[in-house]
């Protein structure tokens, strides 16, 4: 099954959390942080203003990183995913 967002909304999936610190320290699970950095799995085709589509920034495969609480999260087929705006996208990662 596959997810196709309306308008201008992303789906991504979150890559993984770090295991451990820049000096050494493994984390547990409940100590790692949820990552802002994921990849994008598909996106929408854009909204419309004034009867004009706008065009999304973002395609398929870019790895981006998105504001802490945004989104909604989805389970599908075993893997979780994030569903968002093109808005609470806040860089592209290269």
């Amino acid at each position: 099954m596959r997810i196709k967002p309306l308008a201008d909304r992303v789906v991504i999936k979150r890559l993984e959390a770090e295991e451990k610190t820049k000096s050494g320290i493994v984390l547990t699970g409940s100590a790692k942080e949820r990552p802002q950095e994921a990849e994008v799995v598909a996106v929408g085709p854009g909204a419309i203003v004034d009867g004009k589509r706008i065009e999304m920034e973002v395609k398929v495969s870019d790895k981006v990183l998105f504001s802490k609480y945004a989104g909604t999260d989805v389970k599908l087929d075993g893997e979780e995913y994030v569903i968002l705006k093109q808005d609470d996208i806040l860089a592209i990662v290269e």
